[in-house]
């Protein structure tokens, strides 16, 4: 058991370092390209390596129902295309110079899943959700802009990355309630294969409906075509594949806190390869909300075991 418990928190922190590398070391070196075939392509990539080692899973399709089909459609569209566009999107906006903050706003996921858990799943809203989720929203806002108003005319960048990272926040969250239906009859790997095919399928169409962004095989360079393969293999489904290998080891809790690896490596990796760092108040404010998130989520754990 101990065992388990270490392998499965191992699992999840590293997934989540290796985000954090992403966000600050590799996925910056496709700016020069559209933010939709970036998306397209970190996912068309990882699909078309697992659709070779994983080619059995392609029959499984028949056996899902119409709410498996459903589900995990909406967890292709929200948790792979919305969501990874509008985290993207965002950090490209800012040109990488407020990572931290767009990191850690997206960490607002689980306020939107618990709320979404209630309204999709029927599943009761108990403990003290309300109060740790304003908490949660308060201090998010207190770190994007401090003690000042925002400024619309200055900070419009600041602003729209924001709230594209709260976008994103919502789409990750949505992806998490699809993703314990889908969870309930098939497993993880299943479960990854078929986000990044529908992924894949969906951004394939927005890119047909809007053929100039294909221009992006011809500007692609040399270095970005490695990068893509790089965040295939590593910090995109490989990471995903290990995190939800350790999910599978240990409860929700221990997930949440292990998680927190991820806005602290972009912190770390944001400070030694980038040089910046956020201001006293916004640390403290980044910790209270990263706090609060925590509670969130161990009282929405120990609601659910007082359910069952």
């Amino acid at each position: 058991m101990k065992n388990n418990i270490v392998i499965g928190a191992s699992g999840v922190s590293l997934a989540a370092i290796l985000w954090g590398f992403d966000g600050v070391v590799l996925t910056p070196r496709l700016h020069n390209l559209s933010v939709e075939f970036v998306v397209f392509m970190l996912h068309l990539i990882p699909f078309a390596i697992m659709s070779v080692f994983m080619s059995k899973q392609f029959r499984k399709i028949s056996t899902f129902s119409k709410g498996d089909l459903i589900s995990i459609l909406l967890v292709g569209l929200f948790g792979g295309a919305i969501g990874t566009i509008a985290i993207v999107k965002a950090l490209f906006l800012v040109d990488f110079s407020h990572v931290s903050i767009v990191v850690l706003l997206q960490k607002l996921q689980p306020v939107f899943a618990i709320v979404l858990a209630a309204i999709i799943l029927k599943e009761k809203i108990k403990g003290r959700f309300l109060l740790w989720a304003i908490i949660a929203i308060t201090s998010g806002y207190f770190m994007a802009f401090g003690l000042n108003l925002p400024d619309f005319r200055n900070d419009a960048t600041t602003i729209t990355a924001s709230l594209l990272a709260i976008v994103a926040a919502a789409s990750f969250g949505s992806s998490t309630v699809f993703s314990k239906k889908v969870l309930k009859k098939n497993d993880f790997k299943t479960s990854t294969f078929f986000r990044y095919g529908f992924t894949t399928l969906f951004m394939l169409i927005y890119l047909l409906i809007n053929p100039s962004l294909f221009n992006g095989f011809e500007k692609a360079t040399q270095q970005n075509w490695v990068f893509f393969v790089i965040i295939g293999l590593t910090t995109g489904s490989g990471a995903i594949f290990i995190y939800y290998y350790g999910l599978a080891k240990i409860n929700a809790i221990m997930s949440a806190i292990c998680e927190l690896f991820f806005p602290v490596s972009v912190f770390v990796f944001d400070f030694l390869i980038n040089g910046h760092t956020l201001p006293p108040f916004q640390w403290i404010s980044a910790c209270v909300m990263l706090a609060s998130v925590i509670m969130l989520n161990i009282d929405n754990r120990r609601s659910m075991l007082r359910k069952i």
